[in-house]
């Protein structure tokens, strides 16, 4: 079998995880660099990027990988891509991006939401002729304010000179696949996250375009992830220090790939993911919706399978935001000589170890920037509840990491509703190389925890995996599983288990109770 280099650059929403891999019998890591980026908050919830930010980081982290492995660019074979989803990037007919990428975290389309859900007959709080035609074509519905077609609305509403130049919409891969061929394309899971992909026919919904004043000229040619898009341009191939010959794959979005990557790629298979934002996802073979919880069947990278997809804004995020003000601020850790992003996160997971199991009564919540699943709330916000004079720091920083996994419970309890869900639960990204945290999720969910090896890696492994298929080093995609191996397992404690149970139970009335309390203080 020919021995094949490949890149797969993982563009997450801070971040970029660029690993350069081997493929010959199995996939081998070579070597792996990392590059930071900012998202920036502007008014009325709006959460940006600057694309070039992203093509920027895959240039210096190319280097970098080619650098360690002392491997020569021209002997890449392919590179893709596994990304964050539902961006908003617009650009005009010459290429140029015409505003900043619009994150999925950006909320700023309330508006536009809430004329969607206007009219006499409402279901789940969506207009129900709208609500019918969108799930007839598509299978999903379009049911938050921070789904890509509002903020699309957004623009259109709201810079009405920028929004007449646009020529094509893509997503965050898709734009990257741009710069890196010149064609504008979207995968099916890009697609799909527009909410306007018809999947039973590969082609864009011209009925639900119609229903969110979208120009259909505005949406990229429909490409599978496994799709061979064409080669590196020469300026590409020159700015990323690469050949021309070199191949580039479709890829997918993170909730496709990370999957893969976590060796969870047959039906019932099911993974918890922690990064910047979180979720719980079970592959399943037929598309299903729950509008009441805000779990859908997501089109993925396989043929004729789906991600039972359950997302939680900010997981990765909230462990940031106790670093940075109950770590950084208080113990004046940071920023010292030796003292990185890691090593403060290992100091807090120290702390937490100290801590008993419920964090001595306090519960956190973890919805810094609204919530999707199983409530779509822009307005709700996160807090500590039960905090009394006995309570220290490393409480706090415990119930932080608690109060993530707490909700992964959740969405976990609601998907078993209409899914089995694996009784074994693969636990990939950042949050997974903490043994403690890996522990901790057992215990709340109940469940045995697998952990693969370099879970912050499953994402860049997942695109490692699509291209093994494309370049025919594998059969099918479904091959993922044997290609990952597993770290360590980890056993709930009964002990624990029963007193998650409880502390469950006042977190999700945490929410019920406080519904209105967040709207009074949130809402404009």
């Amino acid at each position: 079998m020919k021995t094949n280099y490949v890149i797969a650059y993982d563009i997450g929403s801070t971040g970029n995880k660029t690993c350069l891999y081997r493929l010959d019998a199995g996939i081998t890591l070579l070597a792996e660099a990392s590059c930071k980026y900012p998202l920036f908050l502007v008014e009325n919830g709006g959460v940006e990027q600057n694309p070039e930010d992203w093509w920027e980081s895959m240039r210096k982290t190319t280097s970098e990988v080619l650098s360690l492995a002392n491997i020569a660019g021209d002997a890449v074979s392919a590179i893709s891509f596994c990304s964050q989803m539902q961006g908003l990037i617009l650009l005009d007919k010459n290429g140029t991006v015409l505003r900043p990428a619009m994150s999925y975290m950006d909320k700023r389309a309330t508006k536009q939401f809430d004329s969607w859900r206007s009219g006499l007959l409402m279901v789940a709080g969506v207009n129900i002729r709208k609500l019918l035609i969108s799930l007839a074509e598509t299978g999903v519905v379009a049911a938050s304010a921070k789904d890509p077609v509002f903020r699309y609305a957004w623009v259109r509403e709201n810079e009405p000179e920028l929004f007449k130049k646009i020529y094509k919409w893509l997503d965050v891969k898709d734009y990257l696949l741009f710069k890196a061929t010149g064609s504008y394309v979207s995968s099916e899971d890009s697609a799909f996250g527009t909410m306007l992909y018809n999947n039973r026919k590969n082609c864009w919904s011209k009925a639900v375009c119609k229903l969110h004043g979208v120009d259909y000229e505005h949406l990229a040619q429909i490409v599978k992830c496994t799709d061979k898009i064409g080669n590196l341009t020469e300026d590409a191939a020159t700015q990323l220090g690469l050949g021309t010959g070199c191949a580039v794959f479709a890829g997918g979005g993170d909730c496709s790939l990370i999957g893969i990557g976590a060796g969870c790629a047959k039906t019932g298979d099911t993974h918890v993911y922690i990064g910047t934002s979180g979720w719980v996802s079970t592959v399943v073979d037929k598309q299903l919706v729950d509008t009441v919880a805000m779990i859908a069947s997501v089109t993925g990278a396989i043929p004729n399978r789906y991600n039972y997809f359950a997302e939680m804004e900010t997981s990765g995020k909230c462990i940031e935001w106790a670093r940075d003000n109950l770590v950084v601020d208080e113990l004046g850790a940071y920023p010292q000589e030796g003292c990185n992003t890691e090593s403060l996160i290992e100091m807090m997971c120290d702390a937490a170890a100290h801590v008993p199991a419920g964090s001595n009564g306090v519960v956190f919540m973890p919805w810094l920037l609204g919530n999707r699943c199983p409530f779509e709330d822009a307005d709700c916000r996160g807090g500590f509840f039960n905090v009394s004079l006995t309570t220290k720091k490393d409480d706090l920083i415990r119930s932080v990491l608690e109060g993530i996994l707490l909700h992964k419970r959740w969405m976990l309890d609601c998907q078993q509703k209409k899914v089995v869900t694996s009784p074994v639960i693969r636990f990939v990204g950042g949050g997974a190389r903490s043994g403690l945290i890996c522990q901790m999720l057992s215990d709340i969910l109940n469940r045995q925890v697998e952990r693969i090896e370099k879970p912050q890696n499953a994402g860049a492994l997942g695109a490692a995996i699509l291209m093994a298929f494309g370049l025919d080093h594998i059969g099918s995609l479904e091959e993922a599983g044997n290609l990952v191996t597993v770290d360590r397992s980890y056993t709930p404690n009964p002990e624990a288990a029963a007193l998650y149970l409880k502390n469950f139970a006042v977190f999700q009335r945490l929410y019920r109770k406080n519904k209105k309390n967040f709207a009074m203080l949130n809402r404009e």
